[in-house]
């Protein structure tokens, strides 16, 4: 039995958690506040409703940043998203801070300075840009989704502060939606409570009340974070154990389709580096051209599209300082890399009903001699689909550009795929990709 949208939802949010370099489950934490605050204000159910699902996809649209992120500061994106939400950002002084203890350009501060006016000018300049191009993809991404207009346009503005001065738009007091207010105290609690506790966010919200939130988000605030059962739960969450979800099982399930929402993760998945624009499309691509070329049965070829979009999840908890990276990886890196499908594996395991989606995606990176990663598996542990899967990722990958290379011609790339036949790639999937992309002719490596 497959589980339902929000509960789809809420294990692909821990994706989202790792772009934004925060600690697994942080979005669906984030849901419970905002339905907790919705429910203090005396919202309607539907939007309570609302607010729970905003903020699990609140973070749609991060990896649209990463890039920046990684140019502006250098380094691991990651720590400085992670940092960022320490910051009263807002506040020129502490943005000029956070800036010139996360560049990673230059020994003094003068250098670093210079290097920071060259290619951004002010601080807040910075903010308006990383967060337009995240809000505007993330509200884009929630109506791809099937999610009506009131989440699309709270996770738009879910960075303005009730003063005018948040981004991107400077919004100020009640331009602002209400859900965007909500998700905004319940995205900044969540980040203090776990890391300060329950009174270290009473201090934040005294600091920035009538400045970041309005007097009536942050008085639903303030009671919530009063009510020591529920941060009992939250804290239970923060440790690895199960609580409930704060809607009913009828309000989880959503009139979404399974595959719109594989396709908007791997849209996800793919912005996070300049060198994957849409490799999670063409990978399903020839995986689903191989497999009809097997004649799958259409339930089979259906998995193996889900696994295919959805293989590279675990890549958004890699950096760009890697990702990016033109020159040879260095042994920790690499190691860092070959941890990506066991990081989808842990994403996609936890869905009910995708078991098998599961192990394709998990198996991208094996070798038919046992010299692959991230488990090692040999070929009599290897089933077509993981075969056909592995094979279309590499073609790819040896097709378009990377940081270190151009593109390869199909000629080229299934000439040095041969090269490992029988020991890293299926001779059958060989040959029906050669069939396919070089109209019928065999080519072997000499």
């Amino acid at each position: 039995m497959l589980a339902t949208t929000g509960e789809i939802l809420a294990a692909l949010s821990k994706a989202l958690d790792m772009v934004e370099g925060q600690p697994l489950g942080h979005a669906f934490r984030t849901s419970r506040i905002a339905h907790e605050i919705a429910r203090q204000i005396g919202l309607p159910h539907e939007q309570q409703v609302d607010a729970f699902f905003a903020c699990l996809i609140k973070d749609s649209g991060c990896s649209n940043n990463s890039v920046r992120i990684h140019k502006i500061f250098g380094g691991d994106e990651l720590l400085k998203k992670q940092a960022v939400k320490f910051v009263d950002w807002s506040n020129s002084l502490d943005s000029i801070k956070y800036a010139l203890s996360h560049i990673e350009w230059g020994d003094s501060v003068t250098d670093k300075l210079k290097k920071f006016a060259s290619i951004v000018g002010p601080p807040n300049k910075i903010m308006n840009e990383v967060t337009e191009a995240r809000c505007t993809r993330g509200a884009a991404i929630a109506l791809e989704l099937g999610f009506n207009f009131q989440v699309a346009t709270a996770i738009q503005a879910l960075d303005e502060h009730w003063d005018g001065k948040g981004s991107p738009k400077g919004l100020k007091g009640d331009s602002i939606p209400i859900l965007a207010q909500i998700l905004c105290v319940a995205q900044t609690i969540e980040v203090f409570v776990t890391t300060f506790g329950v009174e270290g966010a009473k201090v934040m919200m005294t600091e920035r009340q009538g400045r970041w939130f309005s007097p009536e988000t942050s008085s639903a605030a303030n009671a919530v974070l009063c009510n020591l059962p529920f941060w009992d739960d939250h804290f239970s969450h923060v440790k690895g154990e199960i609580v409930p979800f704060p809607v009913a099982e009828e309000d989880l399930d959503r009139d979404m389709s399974l595959d719109s929402v594989c396709r908007c993760f791997a849209q996800i998945i793919d912005a996070k580096s300049t060198f994957t624009g849409e490799h999670s499309t063409r990978v399903t691509q020839y995986a689903v051209e191989l497999a009809q070329y097997f004649q799958f049965e259409k339930e089979r070829l259906v998995t193996l599209e889900h696994a295919a979009l959805l293989h590279d999840i675990g890549k958004l908890g890699v950096s760009n300082s890697i990702l990016e990276k033109p020159a040879r990886l260095e042994i920790a890196e690499f190691e860092m890399i070959k941890k990506h499908p066991q990081m989808s594996a842990q994403i996609l395991g936890q869905i009910r009903g995708f078991e098998r989606v599961t192990a394709i995606a998990a198996a991208h990176h094996e070798r038919l001699d046992g010299k692959g990663y991230y488990r090692g598996l040999e070929a009599n542990q290897l089933d077509l689909d993981m075969r056909i899967l592995t094979v279309s990722d590499v073609f790819d990958a040896l097709t378009a550009r990377r940081p270190y290379r151009e593109p390869m011609s199909p000629e080229d790339a299934i000439a040095l795929m041969r090269k490992d036949e029988e020991t890293a790639f299926d001779p059958l999937c060989l040959r029906a990709l050669e069939e396919i992309h070089l109209g019928g002719e065999v080519r072997r490596a000499a």
